[in-house]
């Protein structure tokens, strides 16, 4: 059957091609600069050419302001915005409006009471991502590498598909979707050789794993 996947972080046209080739539904281009996965918005335009129509380009922010939003939204127009900080769900619905787009919030899961914030922002978002929670010393809020329990996710529903983000790879996807039931899933480092260093075939054998998730 397959889910549908997402690869974040992407720098390079190489990687880009990759991610369409394997069939990735959405593409995801890194705007917190502190990433070793950051672009600049002219480039992430540049990479993000050959998706358009294929693949769903999303834009990857971190507690932005409303300058931050406009500025990305006008150098990328991407398809989809993801916050992937510690937005309110009034924020998120800002920027939702201010945007006309689709928003994925991410939120930090490390047990099962992490969940109820998802009834917050359930409705007003394209899609929930439930990400691990980073260590307390941690610089990113994502892309760290770091899992959660998956099965905490069994058997919930929400009203549209959600991601599952954070420790991913090519050998443990199935046996994450089969415990959490996850219509999507997202990627950054577990496709890497190095920090923000995407590796083609790791792209290809993550994609390939997700067809058959």
């Amino acid at each position: 059957m397959g889910v549908g996947a997402k690869i974040c972080g992407l720098s390079t046209a190489e990687a880009v091609r990759a991610a369409l080739n394997g069939g990735a539904a959405f593409l995801g281009f890194m705007f917190f600069e502190k990433s070793p996965r950051y672009v600049a918005p002219e480039a992430a335009h540049r990479l993000a050419g050959p998706a358009r129509g294929k693949a769903q380009v999303t834009a990857v922010l971190v507690d932005p302001d409303d300058a931050e939003v406009d500025r990305i939204v006008a150098g990328l127009k991407p398809d989809l915005i993801q916050l992937h900080g510690k937005e309110t769900p009034a924020r998120t619905r800002a920027v939702a409006e201010r945007t006309g787009l689709g928003v994925i919030k991410a939120l930090p899961v490390s047990d099962a009471a992490d969940l109820r914030a998802a009834a917050d922002y359930d409705g007003i978002v394209a899609h929930l991502m439930f990400d691990a929670r980073p260590p307390k010393d941690a610089v990113l809020p994502g892309g760290n590498g770091a899992s959660f329990d998956w099965s905490l996710l069994a058997g919930r529903r929400f009203q549209r598909p959600w991601f599952l983000a954070g420790g991913l790879d090519p050998w443990n996807l199935r046996q994450a979707v089969q415990q959490s039931g996850a219509p999507l899933v997202d990627v950054s480092s577990g496709v890497e050789r190095g920090p923000g260093l995407k590796d083609p075939a790791l792209i290809t054998a993550f994609l390939d794993a997700a067809r058959k998730a």
